[in-house]
């Protein structure tokens, strides 16, 4: 454990509670600098749109699986194409084909968290490893998984910093941001997707119901490992 960067983490979380999630940008651009890294899962571009304000040319990085949707797709290859970041596209050390081979094909449906391990866990920390910050998306009225985010923290297994700026958003909050600064939004929000993830492994969800309902529908499931 890195004591120096625990103590950061704990120091500043206490000064930025109440801070905008610009101010929480910002303090993290100007304590890391190069070496931090902003994770998108471009269900919509809010977040990279508020690094790029803060810190324009600011690394990106979209954890591309294999399995996600064409539209997801293409909201990242929109929002790398108008926003001043620089997208780092991490992909799974095996292509979906060659997973299929060794561990039998749809390994998401036999054994979904070894395929969330596989196709999202270890490309993320492999490319983390290069940094000393990293900053999510995360709010806590996504889960209960989530309820006791805080806004800076010490992530104990990847020995960084781990930011969550939009921590205390609420939906109307997101949308708010979206609506008032004109932020690309993957088109399937529009469609009953209110949390995306990999195609064979999200559901339209019905209006009213939990958002992340659709997410590993049957699977007893709510996270992917990239946030436990």
């Amino acid at each position: 454990m890195s004591t120096d960067l625990k103590t950061l983490a704990e120091e500043a979380n206490e000064r930025l509670a109440d801070a905008s999630a610009q101010e929480v940008l910002a303090w993290a651009h100007e304590t890391f600098g190069p070496e931090l890294v902003v994770t998108a899962s471009m269900a919509d571009g809010a977040l990279p749109h508020l690094a790029a304000e803060v810190a324009p040319g600011i690394d990106v990085l979209f954890l591309d699986t294999g399995y996600h949707f064409a539209e997801t797709i293409g909201t990242r290859d929109a929002v790398a194409a108008t926003l001043p970041i620089n997208l780092i596209n991490a992909t799974p050390r095996q292509t979906v084909a060659e997973q299929d081979a060794t561990y039998g094909k749809d390994l998401f449906a036999t054994q979904p968290d070894k395929c969330c391990a596989l196709r999202k866990v270890e490309p993320l920390n492999r490319v983390l490893s290069g940094y000393k910050a990293w900053v999510t998306g995360v709010r806590r009225e996504e889960a209960p998984t989530r309820a006791n985010t805080q806004v800076v923290e010490y992530d104990e297994k990847r020995d960084m910093v781990k930011l969550n700026p939009l921590a205390p958003w609420t939906q109307d909050d997101l949308d708010g941001y979206i609506n008032d600064n004109g932020v690309l939004v993957n088109l399937l929000q529009y469609d009953g997707y209110p949390s995306i993830g990999c195609q064979p492994c999200t559901k339209q969800v019905a209006p009213g119901e939990d958002p992340r309902s659709g997410r590993w529908a049957g699977q007893g499931k709510i996270e992917c490992g990239l946030h436990t």
